[in-house]
């Protein structure tokens, strides 16, 4: 059994991290304060500390939409947490409250950087890497939505391409193969087509009807692997048998 890291180890690791975070948080701010106002923007970034989350929700503000569509949003985005939780749950101390507190430390770098390689994770190094960027985003924040008055036109300094820019970033990661390729473009139509006619944010949302679909293919074709495998196995041991 391994013995998680002191939590200096993990803030050590998270500190490279800071300052492209801080960037990070300086852009949302200031784009987040003429939609937002000055004030739920650092709260936001204080709760709810996630940068995908908070664009996504950001972006369908911004363009008229209500607030559920926006929480469905940034709720979509955060779903990838879920299997991360269950991932980083044996690992983590204590009783429901005191795992609920630590699994707050739960962000993406902080959970690669956590990961030992072997199926483990450490928690001293989850937090640890987190207090930085946590710090660092929402200063940035606070920086940009104090900053954002002085900027008469964000657009100038091509901050309003933070948004397709964040997102073509996450597509590309992800976008690999014939069957995400095909959900990102099935996504696209969908919200190309209910553009002109549905309220905003709603696009977006039925848009992740493909990425559903994506998983639905990806998991048919898993378990189509794991027959066609266990077939293979069961023809050799056959074979060897006679």
């Amino acid at each position: 059994m391994h013995k998680p890291s002191d939590i200096r180890a993990g803030i050590r690791k998270g500190l490279p991290l800071a300052l492209p975070t801080l960037a990070g948080g300086i852009s949302f701010g200031v784009l987040a304060q003429p939609v937002m106002g000055s004030i739920a923007p650092v709260v936001m970034s204080i709760i709810v500390f996630s940068g995908a989350a908070q664009f996504a929700a950001l972006t369908v503000l911004a363009a008229g939409g209500g607030a559920l569509p926006a929480i469905a949003a940034a709720m979509l985005m955060n779903g990838r947490w879920l299997p991360m939780g269950l991932a980083m749950g044996p690992f983590l101390s204590g009783g429901r409250l005191k795992r609920a507190a630590q699994s707050l430390a739960l962000v993406d770098a902080s959970f690669a950087l956590s990961s030992r390689g072997d199926g483990t994770y450490d928690r001293g190094i989850l937090i640890g890497a987190t207090l930085p960027q946590a710090a660092a985003w929402t200063s940035g924040t606070l920086i940009g939505v104090l900053t954002s008055s002085a900027l008469a036109d964000p657009g100038a300094l091509g901050l309003d391409a933070m948004f397709p820019a964040f997102f073509a970033v996450l597509l590309a990661g992800e976008a690999r193969g014939k069957l995400p390729v095909t959900a990102a473009a099935t996504g696209a139509v969908i919200a190309l087509a209910l553009m002109p006619f549905a309220p905003p944010g709603v696009p977006v949302l039925a848009a992740s009807a493909a990425a559903l679909w994506g998983l639905k293919g990806r998991a048919e074709r898993r378990d189509a692997a794991g027959s066609r495998a266990g077939e293979r196995r069961a023809s050799h041991l056959e074979e060897v048998a006679s």
